[in-house]
């Protein structure tokens, strides 16, 4: 089969085409015959902690949709002939392997594209928005970089959820992309420069939920825009910049919750424990149509290297979606 590698140097990430053997699932895996899978900027990011050591090769992509061709003999909620969509190791191939207790079944409407488009991202936003952030009806969720993938599924989310949303993005032609999704108040910056901003959009109430996608050249900036048991929620950081500076005081008086959001340390387990709630919770308002994934585009498998340039340049505007060879 055909399988995206990536090898990660001092100064790029390396794609390299091979031909592999076909996997075969473990007694708890699904065997996947891949249809789509997204792109996930972090995946690129020179330096970022998910590539491990440099020079090390290892399968690419981290999400997917596809059609089932074989379940492990301990699985019982899946079958060959299923459409699932999940998160898992190497989904830049025509087949790959995915954890049973991670994979989904495919709301009916819903193409291989988009359904490619929702398992990492929409996970994550949803550890942030409900799991970890508490995000309620009425509150303010200020959303930095809001155009990336995280950004646009935490918009969706958020509107969901019945939150008013701030976005920051460093331009107005992608601000404008997302109006149609509900963004409330849309900040044209790139720069720490937007907590008067979002104080003045909120009456001076502030930002209760804070997603940080860009790192922490802005970290002080969203301390300051918080508000009075405000949250803040770090998930990347592709302005390359891993320390900030924090204001001590202001986590004190305003009695202020700062987290993180990776899956890097977690156990297969702990990976897969939110999944039930998320199906449970979100899957319902893909089904409903009240949400589809924000697309930039959908790439043929052979123009990965291009797709993933465009990721690198921050062209894009929402989710870069690969369609996998059909099937010979």
């Amino acid at each position: 089969m055909q399988s995206y590698w990536m090898q990660m140097t001092d100064t790029s990430t390396v794609l390299e085409l091979r031909d592999t053997a076909r996997p075969s699932a473990g007694p708890q895996q699904l065997l996947v015959r891949m249809h789509a899978a997204a792109l996930n900027r972090g995946e690129f990011l020179v330096g970022h902690t998910l590539h491990g050591k440099p020079g090390i090769w290892k399968p690419s992509g981290g999400e997917g949709a596809g059609e089932v061709v074989a379940a492990g003999a301990e699985v019982t909620a899946f079958a060959p002939g299923d459409r699932v969509m999940g998160r898992c190791a190497g989904a830049f191939s025509e087949y790959a392997l995915m954890e049973a207790a991670e994979a989904m079944a495919i709301p009916a409407g819903l193409s291989f594209e988009e359904a490619a488009a929702i398992p990492l991202t929409f996970l994550v936003s949803f550890d942030m928005l409900v799991l970890q952030g508490r995000l309620r009806t009425d509150e303010w969720l200020l959303v930095n970089g809001v155009s990336s993938g995280v950004g646009a599924a935490s918009l969706q989310l958020g509107k969901v959820l019945g939150a008013r949303v701030i976005g920051t993005s460093g331009s107005a032609d992608k601000l404008a992309a997302l109006a149609p999704l509900g963004l409330d108040v849309p900040l044209c910056t790139r720069r720490p420069d937007f907590a008067q901003a979002v104080m003045s959009a909120t009456n001076g109430h502030g930002a209760d939920l804070i997603v940080n996608t860009v790192g922490g050249s802005i970290f002080a900036e969203n301390m300051r825009a918080l508000a009075f048991e405000g949250r803040l929620a770090t998930v990347g950081y592709v302005d390359g910049v891993v320390h900030a500076d924090i204001d001590l005081e202001a986590l004190h008086a305003k009695r202020l919750t700062v987290f993180g959001v990776s899956n890097r340390l977690r156990t297969k387990e702990q990976r897969a424990a939110a999944v039930p709630r998320f199906v449970a919770e979100v899957l319902p308002h893909f089904a409903s149509g009240r949400i589809r994934p924000r697309i930039d585009r959908v790439v043929d498998f052979a123009q990965l290297e291009d797709a993933k340039a465009r990721m690198e340049s921050g062209a894009h505007v929402g989710k870069i979606v690969l369609r996998m060879p059909a099937t010979a």
